[in-house]
């Protein structure tokens, strides 16, 4: 491989100390490593044959060698080049996680660079398959994704891919990132339950937009709700314009479910409260202010801490707890702060090595009534969707997140 070549791409990654490049995930590796050798030490001695008695012309028979268990292989499309590489290394260290909690000594990971575009992404998965790759493990973006979904298919190779894109599920590829349509689904479901039933979604008319506007109509659906009212605004709309448009479009509306980053959020909603308090000027009975509901774009945003605006908002986000656990096991392996990508990095690739470590199909993964995520639990199904379990955080009095209603089991009842 050339000097230039990202380290590791085409190469394996299996469960050995020299893949581990800190000090904890060397103590990993050789616990793990020592525990498996003291551990063939002792299966050794206590099957090894006893020397049979010997006549003086008598030899001992050779012992033969154990033949090495077959790896599993699987591929890890990253972008270890170009301008998203600092991600892709963050991505594969959480592969090299998932490997050692799932199969240390089975399964084999080998990372392909994609550079961070289609056509690399295309070629990536073309050379893992010819590999004998039996499952594709990324690639990181929705273009990415559309560019190896068609590869992967004509092989009848799984493909996990990390992007956020519904539209990028189908049979056989499956979508990890968190999608705009599940947090729809989950801010809905729990306004519902809050017995709202006129549900307006104030957004920027961009893809994640209109996304979420897909997972309002379709959760007011499945849920009985009247049909929502949806304001799509221009990405850079003067946010008053827009407060008084999603007004008009629902003039009592029992909640607002902002899709703008948390100081956009914050600012919609001082506007959206005041165009309120003028159409209510002279109303013997003024009506109560929707629920305000936001995204997982709130998630760590410290504008939530800059006046009291959105307190009481709710948003969903990945389980803190298990999110927590994450991170701290990979700072203390990695020396850093994970991207939050790289949880869906470990979940796709923890997978993957669950379903091959026993020898089954990459596509047992749907066998897994609930995988007990780095954010969450999740369950795939055989279409392509995935059922994500998420928390609900509120914003407090002191501007922080706190959460009200802990991630659900997407094999439990009603989910």
């Amino acid at each position: 491989m050339s000097s230039s070549a990202p380290p590791f791409a085409g190469q394996s990654v299996a469960a050995t100390p020299g893949m581990m490049q800190h000090g904890t995930a060397r103590r990993i590796a050789r616990r793990s490593l020592g525990a498996l050798a003291l551990g063939a030490v002792l299966g050794l001695a206590a099957c090894a044959p006893q020397s049979p008695a010997l006549g003086p012309v008598g030899t001992a028979p050779p012992l033969a060698a154990p033949a090495a268990p077959r790896m599993e292989r699987a591929a890890l499309l990253l972008p270890l080049s170009g301008q998203n590489a600092p991600l892709g290394q963050a991505m594969l260290n959480a592969g090299i996680m998932a490997l050692f909690d799932e199969a240390p000594t089975s399964v084999e990971f080998f990372p392909h660079d994609t550079g961070g575009t289609p056509a690399g992404a295309a070629a990536a998965a073309r050379a893992a398959i010819g590999d004998g790759a039996r499952a594709l493990v990324g690639p990181l973006t929705s273009a990415e994704a559309a560019a190896v979904a068609p590869v992967a298919r004509a092989a009848g190779v799984p493909m996990l891919a990390f992007t956020n894109d519904a539209q990028r599920a189908g049979p056989g590829s499956w979508v990890l990132g968190v999608t705009p349509q599940q947090q729809a689904r989950r801010m809905v479901a729990a306004a519902a339950r809050d017995g709202a039933q006129r549900v307006v979604l104030a957004a920027p008319n961009t893809e994640f937009g209109r996304a979420l506007a897909a997972g309002v109509r379709s959760a007011a659906s499945d849920l009985g709700l009247p049909a929502p009212a949806i304001a799509l605004h221009p990405a850079s709309a003067d946010l008053a314009m827009a407060a008084g448009a999603a007004r008009a479009a629902a003039p009592q509306a029992d909640a607002l479910l902002i899709g703008e980053p948390a100081d956009r959020a914050r600012r919609f909603a001082i506007a959206y409260a005041a165009e309120g308090r003028a159409a209510q000027v002279g109303a013997e009975t003024p009506a109560a202010p929707p629920a305000l509901l936001g995204t997982g774009l709130w998630l760590g945003d410290p504008a939530l801490h800059e006046d009291d605006v959105l307190v009481g908002a709710r948003f969903p986000g990945p389980d803190g707890r298990r999110l927590a656990r994450f991170e701290g096991r990979y700072r203390d392996a990695f020396g850093a702060t994970p991207p939050r990508v790289a949880a869906t990095a470990y979940d796709a690739a923890a997978l993957v090595a669950r379903a091959l470590r026993n020898r089954e199909s990459p596509d047992a993964v749907t066998a897994l009534r609930s995988f007990d995520g780095a954010g969450g639990p999740l369950r795939l199904l055989p279409d392509g969707q995935v059922l994500r379990g998420l928390a609900i955080y509120a914003v407090s009095t002191a501007g922080e997140a706190v959460v009200v209603e802990p991630a659900p089991d997407p094999a439990g009842t009603g989910f």
